[in-house]
């Protein structure tokens, strides 16, 4: 009975991710595009050579640990909206530590303090909407998303002014990071963030299905008044897993500014708290199933300035697949519901 209802769930998600490129394709076709050749055209740039293929782990590398900053609270019956927000802030805090140590401090102590501070970032600023819906007071979806925004200020505030490089002229960007706290890479641009990222999808899928504790948490969010009566301790699970999601969050954004830009830059990020919900939703928030979502959103994603080269579309072009691919999601979880 469970394989024949994992093999509907899977004709299902097939049918409507059929659905989507359908609907992509006449989109194309209205705009005189042969779908074909445009699909040909993206998967030449991004899986059609090395370089194009290492952009795309590039990418897919932040999207890991966001789609695991939503796929570990969705467990709990918790949407976390806030995954860009607890981004930034970690971003800001790795930042913070970096400058704060000097440019001087050897890599086995500046690799790990810049993640550690990252991390601790991303579960503060997660840290309020958690109390808050541990108190029943506001719904962590309107308070993390809402944050989003304050997030992205926030750190305006300390680029444009204590943080800000007095060389950098009229660019606002913090000083250079000092070697110490620069992430490896392995080749090109792929970092050691890429090792990270499947660890941690390796240890989520541990927690959750082979620990005592994602028992609880898979217990908690399939029937919370329940578990409330067996005497499990929703609210303290509540935050934990609420700011467990925001530290991932903020170790994405570590990885971007000290692996990839060297230095912390407003609106460095390209939308990868969005796009990491859009993944964990695709996978059903299933940690092994996000690393095939976000490699294929990944591959969409690093496509879009190919789209406008070879193609003549703009490369926002991209974001209408995108959207398409959310109404997947709408359409799976409102069929699963009937």
């Amino acid at each position: 009975m469970l394989a024949l209802r994992n093999r509907s769930a899977l004709a299902l998600d097939a049918g409507l991710l059929a659905g989507a490129l359908l609907l992509f394709s006449l989109l194309l076709l209205t705009s005189g595009k042969n779908p074909l050749d445009t699909y040909g055209s993206l998967l030449r740039s991004t899986l059609g050579s090395a370089y194009g293929l290492s952009e795309v782990v590039v990418k897919l590398i932040p999207l890991l640990f966001t789609a695991l900053a939503v796929a570990l609270p969705a467990r709990l019956g918790l949407v976390n909206v806030g995954g860009e927000g607890q981004l930034h802030l970690g971003a800001l805090f790795a930042a913070s530590a970096a400058l704060s140590l000097g440019p001087g401090t050897p890599g086995w102590l500046g690799l790990p303090a810049g993640a550690l501070a990252g991390m601790l970032g991303g579960a503060a600023w997660a840290f309020a909407p958690a109390l808050l819906r541990s108190l029943g007071w506001l719904n962590e979806t309107i308070s993390t998303l809402l944050l989003n925004y304050v997030a992205l200020r926030v750190v305006d505030f300390f680029v444009y002014g204590a943080l800000r490089d007095p060389g950098s002229a009229n660019v606002p960007q913090t000083k250079a990071f000092g070697p110490g706290f620069l992430w490896p890479a392995f080749t090109g641009r792929v970092h050691v963030g890429i090792a990270l990222g499947l660890l941690a999808l390796a240890l989520a899928a541990v927690l959750l299905f082979l620990t005592r504790w994602g028992y609880e948490i898979r217990a908690i969010g399939g029937n919370p008044v329940a578990a409330h009566r067996h005497g499990l301790p929703l609210a303290a699970t509540t935050i934990a897993v609420l700011c467990a999601g925001g530290a991932l969050a903020g170790l994405a954004g570590t990885g971007e500014i000290m692996a990839i830009q060297g230095r912390l830059r407003p609106h460095f990020s390209a939308d990868f708290g969005y796009l990491g919900f859009l993944i964990s939703w695709l996978a059903g928030h299933r940690p092994l199933r996000i690393l095939v979502m976000g490699f294929l959103v990944a591959v969409i994603a690093t496509g879009g300035d190919s789209l406008q080269l070879d193609q003549g579309l703009p490369s926002a072009t991209v974001n209408i697949l995108m959207a398409l691919l959310l109404f997947v999601v709408l359409a799976r979880e409102g069929k699963r519901g009937v």
